[in-house]
């Protein structure tokens, strides 16, 4: 494939994926509720005359294009879902939709797999092999629609050889993008507490369970489970970010509710350290005279990026858009469920930069007001169909 003519079509669509994520944003619905966001898409691969099935996990969309040469099958995932968060940029194409968002960058990847779609379309007599283009709803919330997905077939009838997909970073320069090979997105799971005792009045603790007390003690002790039974090279989170204490200066609630997660890249470690939470938690509100009930949700595994996909795919951009805008990332505690579709087949993640200069693009993602540096959008759809293209030509 020429390089110069896929650069001349990624300007040609470029308004359109603008256009696209201009309508995305502004219409922004939150996971398992994409009903509008999906009948969008649909609509556009309709008009395109592009064959898809929808309606899988609810509303996730699989679209398929066929080049006219055998080949490998390669599927292209991006997410549809916003998040609950008011937004509070000015911006003419701002959230119509009260208390939700695009806060984390779902309208880019959306809009930007569209335009990859354009130009493969218009290539696919030149194409070798299949591309699957996965739309997947809820990827903001437990339990994830990529497990959702996976577990009501999507690719029963079609199986990629190997599956990608990008996601915005406003710490990375527009222009840029982001590669980490193997180990690269933590596991999450959910942590609630809920702490039982017999509350009264705070002059006379004597005759309490004081559970604010034992809740105090828990969240201490259970940064052990991190800093002392963790093996140091494997990376761990858990923190606490909500208690509920529903008392007064002198009243001793009868039950304490505290929420947190818990975080790491290594599943045999998570089952441990899980029951490690459930143990310590139980133990230390019985010493104390209170009882203690841990229900745990768990979320998404840790994301492994293939290394053969990976370091091909960072080759391609080199050249896309030259060695000096591709660069090298750490892991990152955060979590996705893109993991779930990387479990089942060679898959990787790559980090798309939207920051520049300007204030406006740096606030981070989950924000109220994120925003990116559009000029991104003139080569991400390019970038994506390029790797693409190439991971059919060169993957066995």
């Amino acid at each position: 494939m020429d390089i110069f003519k896929l650069n001349e079509l990624a300007a040609k669509y470029a308004d359109k994926v603008i256009e696209f994520r201009h309508h995305l944003h502004a219409n922004p619905e939150l996971s398992f509720q994409e009903n509008e966001t999906s009948l969008f898409i649909a609509n556009f691969l309709n008009e395109n005359r592009i064959s898809f099935k929808n309606n899988i996990a609810g509303n996730g969309i699989l679209a398929i294009i066929e080049g006219s040469k055998p080949g490998i099958t390669i599927a292209l995932r991006a997410d549809i879902d916003a998040l609950p968060i008011s937004e509070q940029n000015s911006c003419s194409y701002k959230s119509q939709n009260s208390g939700v968002m695009h806060a984390c960058g779902h309208d880019v990847h959306t809009s930007s797999l569209m335009g990859v779609m354009l130009i493969l379309n218009e290539l696919k007599s030149e194409l070798s092999g299949k591309f699957l283009f996965v739309f997947q709803p809820a990827e903001e919330k437990l339990p994830g629609g990529a497990k959702q997905m996976l577990d009501e077939g999507i690719f029963n009838e079609h199986k990629p050889t190997l599956i990608i997909a990008q996601h915005v970073n406003p710490s990375m320069k527009a222009g840029t993008v982001g590669f980490k090979s193997g180990m690269y997105m933590a596991s999450t799971d959910e942590i609630y507490i809920t702490v039982k005792g017999k509350g009264g009045h705070a002059a006379m603790p004597h005759q309490l369970t004081d559970t604010v007390l034992i809740s105090s003690h828990i969240i201490v002790a259970l940064q052990q489970i991190v800093s002392r039974k963790a093996f140091a090279a494997i990376p761990s989170v858990l923190s606490f970010g909500k208690v509920i204490a529903n008392g007064a200066t002198n009243i001793i609630p009868d039950e304490v509710n505290i929420e947190g997660t818990f975080r790491t890249m290594n599943e045999e470690w998570r089952k441990e350290a899980l029951k490690e939470i459930e143990l310590m938690s139980k133990s230390i509100a019985k010493s104390m005279g209170g009882d203690c009930d841990v229900r745990i949700m768990h979320g998404y595994p840790s994301l492994i990026n293939n290394e053969n996909i990976t370091e091909k795919s960072r080759k391609f951009s080199q050249e896309y858009i030259g060695t000096e805008n591709v660069i090298d990332m750490d892991i990152r505690m955060t979590a996705e469920d893109f993991s779930y579709f990387a479990q089942e087949y060679p898959a990787t993640m790559y980090r798309l930069g939207t920051a520049n200069n300007n204030e406006d693009t740096n606030h981070p993602l989950h924000s109220s007001r994120f925003n990116i540096d559009e000029s991104v959008l003139e080569m991400t759809h390019g970038l994506m169909a390029w790797i693409a293209i190439n991971l059919t030509l060169n993957t066995k």
